[in-house]
């Protein structure tokens, strides 16, 4: 009895041993798999050049984005107020007094899309030349074709798509990549879209409700300021992320004295 337990537990062995030998050899053919995809060079990670250059100009776009979004909507922009040290643009704005603003853009999201991309197209063609430039160093043949790139702002994220093509040639083997796509999270989109309408109330009825706004999209915090010269300051904050949009308004403003 005791012999045919012990042939038990010997076939038992074997069964796990040969299991372990088999995961082992499927695990080193996923990792020389992967070692197929050319890495970048000098990084070590094993990205690929999508990732490379997502990891480059990331940074860049997302500094610009709050610049941008901390400035009204522009990297520069002459219409703006002076406060507190910042250059805040105004998106709704008249001479005149008595009479309600003129809305500065009334395309805002088309707007903020192009002074993304055009804050930052030295910085993506950049990226573009070193990640050839480093595969050539590494010994890669390379084939390099930059076309444009295009942002799109989309509910809580920024796209962007790269037009360009990468072909790269090492030891007879050679990989094509093209159509660069990568998501920033960013809430510009969202904050566009409450900026427009409070500028739309302001020009039409020379005041926004932000208490009721609130309480019906409480995910958003508005801050109304009225400077001393009767300008008013909008700042929306995305209470989840703490993602700020800030832009100024001058409209139906009484004349000194009365």
């Amino acid at each position: 009895m005791s012999s045919n337990k012990s042939n038990v537990r010997g076939q038992i062995t074997i069964f796990i041993i040969i299991g372990i030998l088999i995961i082992s050899i499927i695990a080193l053919f996923l990792l020389f798999r992967k070692g197929i995809v050319p890495e970048i060079p000098g990084t070590g990670t094993g990205e690929n050049p999508e990732s490379f250059l997502e990891s480059c100009v990331k940074d860049k776009i997302t500094e610009n984005i709050n610049i941008i979004s901390s400035n009204g909507g522009y990297i520069k922009n002459e219409l703006h107020l002076n406060l507190d040290n910042e250059k805040i643009s105004f998106l709704c704005y008249t001479d005149n007094y008595y009479t309600p603003c003129i809305n500065q853009e009334p395309m805002l999201i088309q707007h903020l899309k192009s002074e993304i991309k055009n804050s930052v197209k030295n910085d993506v063609r950049s990226c573009f030349d070193k990640m050839a430039e480093s595969f050539d160093k590494k010994g890669y043949s390379v084939s390099a074709r930059y076309k444009d790139f295009e942002v799109n702002l989309i509910p809580k994220k920024v796209a962007i798509d790269i037009d360009a093509e990468l072909s790269l040639t090492k030891s007879g083997e050679t990989t094509n990549n093209e159509n660069f796509k990568f998501i920033i999270p960013s809430m510009i989109y969202d904050l566009a879209v409450v900026s427009q309408e409070i500028v739309n109330q302001e020009a039409k009825y020379c005041n926004f409700e932000s208490v009721g706004f609130m309480i019906l999209y409480p995910e958003f915090n508005i801050d109304r300021f009225k400077t001393s010269d009767l300008n008013i300051v909008y700042t929306i904050t995305h209470k989840k992320t703490g993602d700020k949009f800030k832009f100024a308004v001058r409209g139906c403003v009484m004349p000194p004295g009365f």
